[in-house]
């Protein structure tokens, strides 16, 4: 629902008091201005710099800079009930900590229950005082939809063509990704973002959508909880055909304006280590076009009571603003595992109800994709449907993916695939997982390096042959792991 539409509905509704979490304070008033007009309601408004004014008035009321004395003031109109507002009120909210002010604000709104009367708060963070909290509803965002961001943006572009002289080259389809990219962030914000990018080299295209990501991660992402990621092509991944497939059938309905289909929610990538569950993490956020965020869950972990928790909100909250995004969660049983136990005093338990709710109730456009190694260490509510729309196992490559994994590693350290006996190499790495292979050839390559003569593959075979694959340490293990899933995933 948008911001309008729900300020609307609680409004008529009869909430007494209503506060929109919002620095974007311009657009939250001219939104309420556009409400009150539609509602035949007069539109107060209130700073501790300004007082309080009625409607375009410039003259405030009599010393109602001071929030004691606005209160009064408030008390004073509409005593017969002829007229009705919306009372709308900036920054108010750090007055409350003063008992007088707290008391008559909670006298004024019994006086203003089941009126057509409204106050409503305007803050960057709720605050609210535990004994006026439940009278309040309570809206996060406020901030220019896609229509408005794409009027932003013309104005913009226009002015810095006009002044700073330069180019602006998007396509339709790349200036609708950077409108879905700049959601979240206010009018000012948008312009500051958009000109910085400009400013670099006189120029903005697609390219500078990392820069904008770079901005937008600053702005929410104040602790440090996410880390950026770059993204990676389908052609620099081996196999993984089911999944592939299954993106193709959905990247439409994600990046689609029409309600006929709901977005994908997320994956979870099971199985083997080092056949690039990871990697694929990429290729998925590459494909959905969406920029990648990794959530370290052992970040969030503190020693103070509650802070661990608070954390995660904050994480979370900060994943709503940044989407629409990819969150990628790395070896998400470890993360959770101990909660099985009571061992931290119950804080995993509550960390994984809190994430798990999470999951499940999120309204922002964040798909999400975990990978596991030990599924037995994976609580069982994430396996449940509904958590994630598909879970794919991971096995060992096989032969053909072998041969598919030696021509990426070569071609990305400049060596010519051509020259080297792909299938001989594939046959002598049995069980040997993409992590594996990778390193083979880097070991060769240093081999080779420090003697000075070019790679051969029997260079190559030879580091084969000196490494002990882990799935032969890991039999037993990874027999286990194929068994579980051969009735419960997908084979990626």
């Amino acid at each position: 629902m948008l911001a309008h539409e729900e300020l609307t509905l609680l409004i008529k509704s009869k909430y007494p008091l209503i506060f929109v979490e919002s620095i974007d304070e311009e657009y939250v008033v001219n939104e309420l201005r556009q409400i009150a007009g539609q509602m035949g309601l007069i539109l107060y408004q209130w700073s501790i710099t300004t007082g309080l004014r009625r409607g375009h008035q410039i003259n405030p009321y009599y010393q109602t800079n001071d929030p004691e004395k606005m209160i009064r003031t408030a008390f004073s109109l509409h005593p017969d009930g002829s007229e009705s507002g919306l009372f709308v009120l900036i920054d108010f909210d750090k007055h409350l900590e003063n008992t007088i002010v707290l008391r008559l604000f909670k006298d004024w709104l019994n006086r203003v229950k089941n009126t057509k009367n409204t106050i409503i708060l305007i803050g960057p963070q709720c605050n609210l005082p535990k004994d006026i909290e439940p009278e309040a509803g309570h809206i996060v965002g406020g901030y220019p939809n896609e229509k408005e961001i794409a009027s932003i943006l013309k104005e913009t572009f226009n002015d810095l063509i006009r002044n700073v002289k330069g180019t602006v080259s998007l396509s339709l389809e790349e200036m609708q990704r950077m409108i879905k990219a700049l959601k979240g962030l206010s009018g000012q914000q948008i312009r500051n973002v958009v000109n910085q990018a400009f400013i670099e080299d006189h120029r903005l295209d697609i390219r500078d959508l990392e820069t904008i990501e770079s901005c937008k991660r600053k702005i929410f992402d104040q602790e440090g909880l996410l880390e950026f990621s770059m993204t990676e092509t389908r052609e620099n991944i081996a196999n993984f055909d089911n999944l592939k497939h299954w993106l193709n059938d959905r990247t439409d309905s994600f990046v689609s304006e029409s309600n006929a289909l709901p977005p994908p929610r997320g994956v979870l990538l099971m199985g083997v280590q080092g056949c690039g569950k990871s990697l694929a993490v990429k290729v998925v956020a590459k494909e959905l076009g969406l920029p990648l965020y990794r959530l370290d869950i052992g970040r969030l972990y503190s020693q103070y009571i509650g802070q661990t928790e608070q954390n995660l909100r904050k994480a979370l909250k900060t994943v709503d603003q940044l989407s629409p995004l990819c969150l990628w969660i790395d070896e998400i049983e470890k993360g959770f595992a101990a909660s099985f136990g009571e061992t931290d005093g119950g804080v995993s338990q509550r960390v994984l109800g809190t994430f798990l709710t999470w999951m499940q109730e999120r309204k922002s456009s964040c798909f999400l994709a975990a990978t596991a190694n030990d599924v037995h260490r994976l609580p069982p509510e994430f396996l449940r449907k509904g958590r994630f729309d598909e879970i794919f196992f991971v096995d060992l490559p096989d032969q053909k993916t072998r041969e598919s994994l030696f021509r990426i590693h070569l071609k990305k350290r400049g060596l010519d695939p051509q020259g080297f006996d792909l299938r001989g190499m594939a046959e002598k790495a049995v069980d040997f997982s993409g992590a594996e292979i990778e390193q083979a050839i880097i070991s060769a390559l240093y081999r080779t390096t420090s003697r000075k003569v070019p790679v051969t593959t029997d260079h190559i075979l030879e580091q084969i042959r000196a490494t002990k694959p882990l799935a032969s340490l890991k039999d037993e293990e990874i027999s286990n792991l194929r068994e579980w899933a051969r009735e419960r995933t997908i084979p990626a």
